[in-house]
């Protein structure tokens, strides 16, 4: 009995990505089936970076397809394709960017720079190619987090900056310009210029994923970045406080308002495990955030614990998924930049490059 390309991919619906929740076949992963005989070879894309689930991947296809009847050898590559994805309307794309995750909180002190740093790092932990903008002009953190303090960033031709780099990540920020004492005494239209000066003037090299650490609120700066940056999708972080899910809720409506989508919402300091005795507890309040999730119809991405190793971490230029990469809290954190780059996957291709420019002229 011959193997036929139909019997493979029939047998491949039967295989779910673990990532997406779709089978290979129904989800287009399935590339160039080759037969030769009862000899099969296939190539399975990925529309996200999972460096550290292509093994389970390629064993769980090989599985599913030696259960055809009369197959021989079977042989697949699994590979990540990260491509370009629609943006807000009348927005152009950022050039050496593809896409461009804001990481936003409604107000300061939930944790949403040290989510936005490990987010990257997980990323690029993934396979991605990743850049981290630090957008928060008032309290720039990245530098810390990232123990690039003091360096600056270089320019080969006088006009633009080339990014610095942290563990695989491409970095910049306004803390690498101003020195760490100096307070920024700006009005929001300066703040908007600078920020625009750091996208658009950094030498963004190839990049998949472009995290933005945004400054907290909804005020003019937020607004601007939201109308003048070409933005993917938005994750938002809180904590489980009633008051800070209030602000979380303020700045969901602001990303609506302006048509971003929002990949998911990001609970932090969600459970405090006491060091000594174990004791867990609640200290912010519970379920907040995958209530907020329910009321708006959003994915809960994930939650993390309040810990004290997380913010030691990062304070000390280590940030937890570099720092300690076998803890369950960067298996978390690995988990939500998974789920964020699928949530990118599923959504429109850009075509914009597509598009012929016309022009107008006398004949």
């Amino acid at each position: 009995m011959s193997v036929s390309e139909q019997s493979v991919k029939t047998a491949l619906s039967t295989a779910v990505d673990p990532n997406t929740g779709k089978d290979f076949a129904a989800g287009k992963a399935v590339k160039n089936i080759r037969i030769d005989g009862a000899d099969v070879a296939f190539d399975i894309e990925l529309g996200y970076p999972a460096k550290s689930q292509i093994d389970g991947i390629r064993q769980q296809v090989i599985a599913a397809v030696k259960t055809v009847p009369g197959i021989g050898n079977v042989s697949a590559n699994v590979y990540s394709k990260i491509i370009a994805h629609s943006v807000q309307m009348g927005v152009k794309l950022l050039p050496g960017v593809k896409n461009i995750i804001a990481v936003a909180s409604g107000k300061g002190g939930v944790g949403k720079s040290t989510t936005a740093v490990n987010l990257a790092l997980a990323l690029a932990q993934e396979g991605a190619t990743v850049g981290l903008l630090d957008a928060d002009i008032y309290g720039p953190s990245q530098p810390q987090m990232l123990g690039l303090s003091g360096r600056e960033p270089e320019s080969k031709d006088g006009k633009s900056m080339e990014p610095l780099v942290a563990y695989g990540v491409q970095a910049n920020s306004i803390g690498f310009m101003v020195d760490v004492e100096t307070p920024m005494v700006w009005r929001g239209p300066m703040v908007v210029q600078a920020l625009d000066q750091l996208l658009h003037q950094t030498n963004w090299h190839d990049v998949d994923y472009l995290i933005v650490d945004m400054p907290p609120g909804t005020g003019d700066t937020q607004l601007s970045l939201a109308q003048k940056v070409p933005v993917t999708g938005a994750v938002v972080v809180t904590t489980p406080q009633d008051i800070a899910l209030i602000d979380a809720r303020k700045g969901l409506k602001m990303f609506e308002k302006v048509n971003i989508p929002i990949l998911g919402i990001v609970e932090n300091m969600s459970i405090h495990v006491c060091s000594n005795c174990g004791h867990a507890e609640h200290i912010f309040g519970e379920g907040g955030g995958e209530q907020m999730c329910k009321d708006y119809d959003v994915e809960f991405l994930g939650s993390l614990p309040l810990e004290m190793a997380i913010r030691q971490m990062a304070d000390g230029g280590k940030p937890t998924v570099v720092g300690a990469p076998d803890s369950p809290s960067a298996e978390i954190y690995r988990k939500i930049a998974r789920r964020v780059a699928v949530k990118v996957a599923e959504k429109a291709k850009d075509m914009s490059s597509k598009f012929p420019n016309i022009v107008v002229q006398n004949t």
